[in-house]
């Protein structure tokens, strides 16, 4: 893992063999599906059946694994381990992070989804009687069972992955960084460059053709409220008025655009959800959502490994396998974007953050949206929104809409609703891109994220008017089979890599060293002194240039007597200076000084300290390669800091014997 993470960012914002073959992949497939879209979808279909049929079962494993895993290490010991250095905090608060994690997870999902899939499932239930109070329920438990904790298992699967070995241990945030534990730096040869192409073509198809498919419900809409034509130059503008809106999203960055965004969108559809409540039949939600969340949770199981082997049904492929399918398939895409905005949260944090909170709110919005439509057909009579769902699931939501006060509000807050959500959806997914190409640099030109974005819009226009949509969202979906593969192997590895972690974790509290040199008696007034200095960033910097950087040398002089290759290595810019001990293929030692800055205590703080910006002091803290460790060293004498190396050097030697064990 040496240095070599860096090179793709040193030579180029673009990585030349990333960029030049996705793009010749997108124009040849592009190409087939739109000049000949009946072949191309008749083929990817029986390939899609083909999978189906021999290797659903192999979904369904791979799913509830996956689940259970990463419910483990949540839960677990490892859910103590940070996604980054020891001392990372989080980039952005609880809201922010759950609103864009949500947004680019399935928002728009459940705006389509939301009335259609409980309707349609209660009026073609895969067992039993349509039509009645046991396929309602039915109904609900399988809608609940597909948008819930293993949907969100998926993502959150490959994120964790990713920014483990991201931020924790210095590989890009690209997708090639997942098969590190399996063939280590060859992830930076062509295996890797082909991983990261098979990342942009899925998530380049998987929006384009959710931009494609999703107009429709946007021109339903429009048609429906304001009488605009449906048609395929409708459709058109809409998708490049979307990805206008996308590209100026992603232009302005991830903190300004896809942060707001995804805030305001979170916040619609919160007020939508309270709206259908208060509007609604209040009780009768409140006394569903926990009927059904008890539901799903005692059938989880069982519902989790049906295949429905002895009762053969064409019901399992068309439904459960496809979503497992879809959501695997769009697994690099949202767990990059995931990993990219979870940096500094313990896996514990992420787990709760990514799996439990989502899958509770979309659970909620099922049954708001869900009950209150079967609620409609079974108990008022409103037969026609059964009617116009079979016919024409776009509509759904509108029609739904329309049997509320304010009916005319509600569509309007929906439609916005949808219109950001692909906005949100096509950012991100063009900032994900934009990372995979250039090897997982987020600071790349402003011409990069536009030409993404403008790709997956015009690729989007190219199906929707040549019909090949549905031949690029099969073969995505038929491609989720390898990567399902891939991911139980790369899970392993990340377990492994954990494992080390907790062993070094473990050797540093336990290990019986002889005393810190820091603990030798000194006087009480030196003591405190030390204790009550706030020092400038000027002394700071002496102390390290004077202090330890010396300390450091005398160490690794008398190491390299010993035949052992040692590295000081100063940063003049910074004033950070590191001592390295180079241990072939074991992992190497790492002790750095830096400067850090704090606000001084009020205590010590006068009015003129304030005007002039002196308000803040500085400590020489120390970092080992997991991160910062949380003490000062300013102030040391030269024989404390070379004792204190000599320690963390010993814990260190002493974690290396445990983990040899």
């Amino acid at each position: 893992m040496s240095d070599e993470p860096n090179k793709l960012k040193i030579n180029s914002k673009i990585n030349p063999p990333v960029f030049g073959f996705a793009t010749l992949l997108i124009l040849l497939l592009v190409a087939y599906a739109a000049v000949a879209p009946d072949q191309a979808a008749n083929q990817f279909s029986a390939l899609q059946a083909a999978v189906i049929a021999n290797a659903g079962w192999f979904y369904i494993l791979v799913v509830a694994l996956i689940l259970l895993f990463v419910a483990f290490l949540g839960l677990s010991r490892f859910g103590d381990i940070k996604l980054g250095p020891d001392h990372a905090e989080p980039k952005f608060n609880n809201s922010s992070w759950f609103a864009m994690l949500f947004s680019a997870g399935m928002g728009i999902g459940l705006m389509f989804f939301g009335v259609a899939e409980p309707v349609m499932h209660f009026m073609s239930p895969p067992v039993g009687d349509p039509g009645t109070v046991e396929a309602a329920k039915e109904a609900m438990k399988i809608t609940f069972f597909h948008w819930g904790l293993h949907a969100w298992a998926i993502y959150a699967i490959v994120a964790l992955i990713l920014a483990f070995f991201a931020y924790r241990h210095g590989l890009p945030l690209t997708l090639r960084s997942a098969l590190y534990p399996l063939i280590g730096e060859k992830i930076y040869g062509p295996i890797g460059h082909a991983v990261d192409v098979f990342a942009v073509l899925g998530t380049v198809f998987g929006v384009a053709t959710s931009l494609g498919f999703g107009v429709a419900q946007v021109n339903a809409g429009l048609n429906y409220l304001f009488d605009i034509p449906v048609g395929p130059q409708t459709q058109v503008i809409l998708i490049a008025v979307i990805t206008t809106l996308a590209t100026i999203s992603v232009v302005t960055g991830l903190e300004k655009g896809i942060r707001r965004l995804s805030e305001l969108n979170l916040l619609l559809a919160v007020g939508l959800m309270a709206l259908i409540i208060l509007l609604g039949p209040t009780v009768l939600l409140l006394q569903t959502f926990v009927e059904n969340t008890g539901s799903y949770l005692s059938e989880i199981v069982s519902k989790t490994f049906n295949l429905y082997a002895y009762d053969p049904t064409d019901w399992l492929g068309g439904w459960t396998l496809f979503y497992w399918g879809w959501w695997i398939s769009w697994s690099p895409f949202v767990g990059m974007f995931i990993a990219r905005i979870s940096r500094g949260r313990t896996i514990r944090q992420f787990v709760m953050g990514v799996l439990f909170v989502p899958a509770g709110f979309t659970l909620a919005w099922m049954t708001v949206f869900g009950n209150s439509a079967i609620d409609m057909i079974l108990h008022q009579g409103l037969d026609r929104l059964g009617t116009v769902i079979s016919e024409d699931s776009s509509l759904a939501l509108f029609i739904f809409l329309e049997q509320f006060p304010f009916s005319s509000l509600l569509s309007g807050i929906a439609m916005l609703m949808i219109v950001v959500f692909f906005v949100t959806s096509a950012d991100s997914g063009s900032m994900v891109v934009d990372m995979l190409a250039s090897g997982g640099d987020d600071h790349t030109p402003v011409w990069q994220r536009i030409y993404w974005a403008a790709v997956m819009g015009v690729v989007a226009i190219v199906l929707l008017l040549a019909g090949g949509l549905s031949a690029l969202q099969t073969v995505a979906i038929a491609s989720a089979l390898p990567f399902a593969a891939i991911l139980m192997v790369a899970s392993y590895g990340l377990l492994q890599a954990l494992r080390v972690d907790l062993h070094k974790k473990d050797s540093q509290q336990a290990a019986n060293l002889a005393p810190r040199v820091t603990r030798n008696p000194v006087s009480w007034d030196r003591r405190l002194r030390n204790m009550m200095q706030f020092p400038r960033r000027s002394h700071v910097n002496r102390f390290i240039d004077e202090v330890v950087e010396p300390a450091m040398e005398q160490v690794a002089e008398e190491l390299r007597k010993q035949m052992v290759e040692v590295n000081v290595i100063k940063d003049d810019g910074s004033h950070r200076v590191r001592f390295e001990v180079v241990l072939g293929e074991e992992m190497d030692f790492e002790y750095e000084a830096r400067p850090r800055d704090f606000l001084r205590p009020a205590f010590v703080v006068t009015e003129e300290d304030e005007e002039d910006d002196e308000s803040k002091y500085f400590r020489a803290e120390v970092h080992l390669r997991e991160g910062g460790q949380d003490y000062d060293i300013m102030g040391w004498t030269r024989e404390q800091v070379i004792g204190d190396i000599l320690d963390q050097y010993e814990k260190h030697l002493h974690f290396l014997h445990v983990l040899r064990e």
